[in-house]
């Protein structure tokens, strides 16, 4: 029987919630970049793709490297996703900015910060 977790109950629902998209997100970018992956372009969504599981699975073991790197990938996929959006205007890429700015928002609530300063190692 495997010991990996993928959720962890005992974070804040505004973690949790994190978590969620943050795998959803990864999901998607790793399809999506190998999909492409002849181009740069591909190549840097992938490797996005692979941030955003490792933050991910950073937050569900409780570590300050996680919830860092998921600020970081949310931050960096509200700006890719804006480039994007400068490139040529799509109601996909609309919905990508909402949900990487929903990320971002729940990354930064002040429960989330409290958990984050109080039991991350």
């Amino acid at each position: 029987m495997s010991r990996t977790r993928w959720t962890n109950p005992t974070l804040p629902q505004t973690l949790q919630i994190a978590v969620l998209f943050l795998y959803i997100s990864a999901f998607f970018a790793i399809l999506g970049g190998l999909i492409n992956i002849a181009s740069t372009a591909g190549l840097v969504v992938v490797v996005g793709g692979l941030l955003a599981l490792a933050a991910a699975r950073g937050m569900v073991r409780e570590r300050k490297y996680g919830y860092r790197l998921a600020l970081f990938y949310a931050v960096w996929d509200v700006l890719g996703t804006l480039l994007s959006i400068a490139g040529g205007f799509s109601a996909w890429y609309l919905i990508g900015l909402l949900l990487a700015i929903a990320l971002v928002g729940l990354l930064i609530h002040p429960m989330s910060r409290q958990h984050y300063r109080t039991w991350f190692s």
